[in-house]
């Protein structure tokens, strides 16, 4: 069978994937070929390996796309973000909940604008697979529209996304708040309308617990059970504020997590972002049921919410699974290069170094595990889904000098957190297409 018969495609470069933990033993863990070829078939990987070798089982005529000094990776994956936050990037100078109030609910606001919707919606996804992000777990407002237009955007583009509608009956501006009763009856319809269509995922959302009451809390949980195969997001610890006013509205829990647990929102596909200012109990509990933790340190870092201890949360008796999150847009950047490096520099804080393997895991095949996804992406492997970012090593004239002196993978990643963005990413393949092309940019 020829390669026109077989629907095959390959690219060639340097290839870097995980068939384990590198927090266990990165050696192991880290599987790095110098010279490889990846191919791919209706939106699947269907060899890959030493390119001498897999060039010998190519079908006839296969096309293969050379990406030289550049780097094969599974497409980067973002575990927390709010799409139509990104008018309000960069937006400083307050702590979370005086952000909230200043900067999110009012431009939250005009989702309820379909049209805008879309507009954002179009150029977050393009953000996307420029920064080669190929799934993200995306917040959108309290209106229902806002996560029509982004899945349809998504469905476009055949992109695998996970997003919800806010959950909010309280605490918020009148014009972003909903009830239990039809918070429930809107995810419902947008369940109906998206979930395990195509590659969408609906995940119930509640803001956090200060914004739902325990009548709505209880009606995400029902939700949740509800409907096979969906996710739960939220936040949890994120500000010592936050936590104080938790305290205050829900006096009969011991700690923050108690009031996720006792609405029965805690669990596999249930993953909360920051988890800044949780103890050794919270992350047992975590560990326990299996639910995930984003780690958000560009937004930490800009709201001064503090430093997620990656090190206690990933302990070797009971490890939590941990993903990465730009929280745009507290977060300060798309690039996952830059929240690895954001995360290496929050672990140097607290004496406990983050290696890149460790950091490049927790944004490929490590938040695949976090979202219960790890069977279906964040690995470069035979059945996965061609979701791949193709990393130029040399993309700055800065990087260029610095990767002279560079001879392991280990350092050459700690060089491209380190100075690497944007202009990094030479390719983005969504589902065996390519869908991010830099130089055909020009």
């Amino acid at each position: 069978m020829n390669a026109v018969a077989s629907g095959w495609t390959a690219i060639r470069g340097a290839l870097l994937t995980f068939d384990g933990d590198p927090f266990v033993d990165d050696a192991q863990a880290c599987r790095y070929e110098p010279d490889a070829i990846v191919a791919m078939a209706h939106g699947r990987i269907v060899d890959c390996g030493a390119a001498d070798v897999v060039a010998a089982r190519l079908p006839p005529d296969t096309p293969i796309t050379r990406y030289r000094d550049a780097l094969i990776s599974a497409g980067f994956i973002d575990a927390h973000v709010h799409y139509p936050q990104l008018p309000v990037i960069g937006a400083g100078g307050k702590p979370l909940l005086e952000w909230l109030t200043s900067h999110t609910f009012p431009t939250e606001a005009r989702y309820a604008d379909i049209d805008y919707a879309r507009d954002v919606a179009l150029r977050y996804v393009d953000e996307n697979l420029r920064h080669g992000i190929t799934t993200a777990a995306v917040f959108g407002t309290v209106h229902p529209q806002s996560i029509d237009a982004l899945f349809d955007e998504c469905a476009r583009r055949d992109m695998r996304m996970i997003g919800g509608k806010a959950l909010m009956d309280r605490h918020a501006p009148a014009d972003l708040l909903d009830t239990a009763s039809r918070g429930y009856d809107e995810s419902k319809a947008l369940i109906a309308r998206w979930h395990q269509r195509d590659r969408l995922a609906y995940a119930i959302t509640p803001r956090f617990a200060a914004t739902s009451t325990p009548e709505q809390l209880a009606a995400a949980a029902a939700l949740w059970r509800e409907t096979p195969g969906a996710y739960l997001q939220s936040h949890v610890a994120e500000n010592r504020a936050e936590v104080e006013w938790i305290a205050s509205l829900f006096p009969n829990d011991a700690r923050y997590l108690d009031v996720y647990d006792r609405f029965g929102l805690l669990g596999k596909r249930a993953i909360y972002a920051h988890g800044i200012h949780l103890d050794d109990a919270d992350f047992a509990r975590l560990a326990e049921t299996g639910t995930a933790l984003a780690h958000c340190p560009t937004s930490n870092n800009f709201l001064g919410s503090g430093l997620f201890a990656l090190h206690r949360a990933r302990s070797a008796g009971r490890p939590v699974n941990v993903a990465l999150g730009t929280d745009l847009g507290a977060g300060t950047s798309f690039s996952m290069l830059r929240t690895m490096q954001a995360a290496s520099e929050v672990a140097h804080l607290q004496g406990r170094p983050l290696s890149p393997l460790c950091a490049w895991w927790l944004a490929t095949q490590g938040a695949a595990r976090a979202l219960d996804l790890d069977d279906a992406i964040g690995t470069v492997a035979p059945g996965r889904e061609a979701d791949l970012v193709v990393i130029d090593l040399r993309s700055t004239p800065l990087i260029d000098f610095r990767m002279r002196d560079v001879e392991r993978i280990d350092d050459a990643l700690a060089v491209q957190m380190a100075l690497g963005d944007d202009r990094a990413i030479r390719a983005t393949y969504v589902h065996g297409r390519l869908a991010w092309d830099r130089d055909a940019q020009v």
